[in-house]
């Protein structure tokens, strides 16, 4: 009798079931961004460099808890303002009411158990990004295939802004519903898709997007010549309102708590400051007014070659591929970012959410293109955390 030679480690991993494959895959890519990380506040301790959240008692955790996660923590510990923070002139300055509940709740009931609020928070946005990589897969896997389902996956999770799944930013959590939002949408699982599109509403903006793809679908499904129930008709139409309302309800929370009308447009506006100066909002604006602001009319010309490089990219047959849901997703998330927000540094990561169109099969139908673009994800991740977390936030 011969004793069986031990396996090889490739051959173990790949007799993994996938999710636990992906969960390694997963927590390979939080070594190396926590290395990166580390690697940064190190650097800034030995040479006494300033942290981007000045604080006495300094540590690794409330490095990862800087920027947005200075508010998180203000609102787990003191909760909303009845008063609308403002200047001497009666503006609004940068406060709390930019920030959701959702998050900063969870992290503070994990610090329920003792913890500090910075480990929880970190703890909270690693176990969501774990969350988002699986259902991200998933979805992929159901509109594309397994290759570009896997390749998508690994190029979120190392990817230039690969370290924002760990930091104590909402947008881990974020992701995870928005991903399953759009996968039951897919699977037409109408009623979780507003469940979880709802809970999304408060963790941060861009839910509306959600509500306007499922418009889309059900339009689409009333003309198609497939079975189309009346119960799934009332459901959506009943899903998309109770969405959108979600969607809109922060602004009237805030106005209602503070007695301050507009209080929420108001406090975003307060970031707007410095780029634009005051400003008005108007919707699909703000696009244009800080590319004429700092490009004059080339700026406005560029804006509109973006816009239409957009849609050319939805428009394209490899994209319509990925199907009806991703595709009017993609849109409707694009048009809310076009309507809304002022680019800035931050545009890098509010446009995580269209990740799903990485899982066009043409990205990784070469063996030598995909390990470029992963390569390149990754190599481009440390630029990322010098960048966009240590010297301005993301």
């Amino acid at each position: 009798m011969t004793a069986t030679a031990p396996r090889s480690l490739a051959a173990r991993v790949r007799s993994l079931p996938g999710w636990a494959a992906l969960l390694l895959v997963y927590a390979a890519s939080r070594v190396y961004s926590t290395t990166l990380l580390g690697s940064m506040f190190g650097m800034a301790q030995a040479h006494d460099w300033d942290l981007p959240s000045s604080r006495p008692d300094q540590s690794f955790f409330n490095f990862s808890t800087s920027w947005d996660g200075t508010y998180y923590r203000r609102i787990a510990e003191h909760g909303y303002p009845s008063e609308l923070p403002v200047d001497a002139d009666g503006f609004a300055v940068p406060n709390v009411w930019a920030f959701m509940p959702v998050f900063p709740f969870l992290a503070k009931l994990l610090a329920l158990t003792g913890m500090h609020f910075d480990v929880a928070a970190v703890i909270v946005a690693t176990l969501a990004g774990a969350g988002a990589a699986l259902v991200l897969h998933r979805l992929v896997a159901s509109v594309s295939n397994p290759v570009a389902a896997l390749c998508t996956t690994a190029l979120f999770c190392f990817g230039p802004l690969g370290f924002l799944l760990q930091v104590g930013y909402a947008e881990s959590l974020f992701l995870l519903l928005t991903f399953a939002s759009l996968l039951a949408l897919v699977q037409r699982r109408y009623v979780l898709l507003t469940g979880l599109a709802l809970v999304a509403a408060f963790v941060r903006p861009g839910i509306l997007a959600v509500a306007l793809a499922l418009a889309v679908h059900f339009i689409v499904r009333w003309f198609s010549k497939d079975p189309f129930p009346w119960r799934d008709r009332i459901v959506i139409v009943v899903g998309g309102l109770l969405i959108a309302a979600a969607g809109l309800s922060w602004m009237l929370i805030a106005t209602a708590v503070t007695g301050h009308e507009n209080a929420y447009l108001e406090t975003e506006l307060a970031w707007w400051v410095g780029l634009v100066g005051r400003q008005h909002f108007v919707p699909l604006t703000p696009w244009f007014a800080i590319s004429w602001r700092w490009l004059g009319i080339g700026g406005v010309i560029l804006v509109l070659l973006i816009s239409a490089g957009f849609v050319v990219a939805l428009t394209r047959r490899s994209t319509r591929a990925l199907g009806l849901d991703v595709v009017a997703f993609s849109a409707s998330y694009g048009l809310y970012l076009l309507a809304v927000f002022l680019p800035q540094q931050s545009t890098f990561r509010l446009l995580l959410p269209l990740t799903p169109l990485l899982g066009n099969q043409t990205l990784w139908n070469s063996p030598v293109r995909r390990w470029v673009l992963l390569g390149t994800g990754a190599a481009l991740q440390p630029v990322g955390v010098v960048m966009l977390w240590f010297l301005t936030y993301p």
